[in-house]
């Protein structure tokens, strides 16, 4: 069968030591740090909710380099959001449903440092009008990306410092071992309602201290192990 458009480019995303993994779909899970989940106004526990992203949302940044993000449209109000970014792997081809936790380290190929990036005034506009936040969330270059370490080089992570500096001052302090849905829970949740394939990208949530940034401002995110991201808005 012929295509009758021009088929898009596969979003892909570097891996350390070589190679890209391709993007299937981007889930993220809000609110999954307590005092995030305090300053945003709601209880620390609650049950894990998802949002997504369009897969070419991604803004891949090798190694070393810094990453250029265009400061979005419809926006005076783009905040940073910090994420450990867990890669679903081959393992989960055709069994990436009900996964019990247990079995969920077998479908991660790896972590990343991700930013969440998020248009804060449109998304309070949706909340308060009861509409969803695809518009908040889902925009063009809302997922920078560092490169993917595999699991077998970081072995399962559930602790390490999360970080993430603007211009040099810091903004967000965590640690991985603060998430309220670890990372287990939270493919065995998400796999109820979705099956996970290979190539989803998961964005496991964001320690408080989430600011604005603007033009011409230098993001760094580091996860310990993961090394950093940097990211220039402009």
């Amino acid at each position: 069968m012929t295509d009758v458009i021009t088929v898009p480019v596969v979003p892909r995303v570097p891996v350390r030591g070589g190679g890209e993994f391709p993007v299937h779909r981007i889930y993220c899970v809000g609110r999954n740090y307590a005092e995030h989940a305090a300053e945003m106004g709601h209880d620390a526990r609650e049950s894990p909710f998802f949002f997504m992203k369009p897969a070419d949302a991604v803004l891949p940044v090798r190694a070393g380099a810094t990453g250029f993000m265009d400061y979005p449209g419809l926006t005076n109000d783009l905040h940073h959001e910090v994420e450990l970014v867990v890669a679903i792997g081959d393992a989960a081809a055709g069994n990436g449903r009900d996964v019990a936790e247990e079995d969920a380290p077998r479908l991660i190929f790896g972590y990343a440092v991700g930013l969440d990036m998020t248009r804060r005034d449109l998304q309070a506009a949706a909340k308060k009008a009861g509409r969803p936040w695809s518009i908040a969330k889902g925009f063009d270059q809302s997922a920078p990306i560092g490169e993917i370490h595999r699991i077998e080089e970081t072995g399962e992570l559930g602790a390490g410092a999360i970080t993430l500096d603007v211009d040099g001052t810091p903004r967000q302090k965590g640690d991985l071992s603060d998430l309220i849905w670890n990372v287990r829970e939270t493919i065995a949740w998400l796999s109820r309602a979705w099956m996970l394939k290979p190539g989803d990208l998961i964005f496991t949530g964001t320690p408080a201290g989430v600011a604005a940034v603007g033009r011409g401002q230098t993001l760094t995110g580091r996860i310990a192990g993961l090394g950093e991201l940097v990211v220039r808005l402009r």
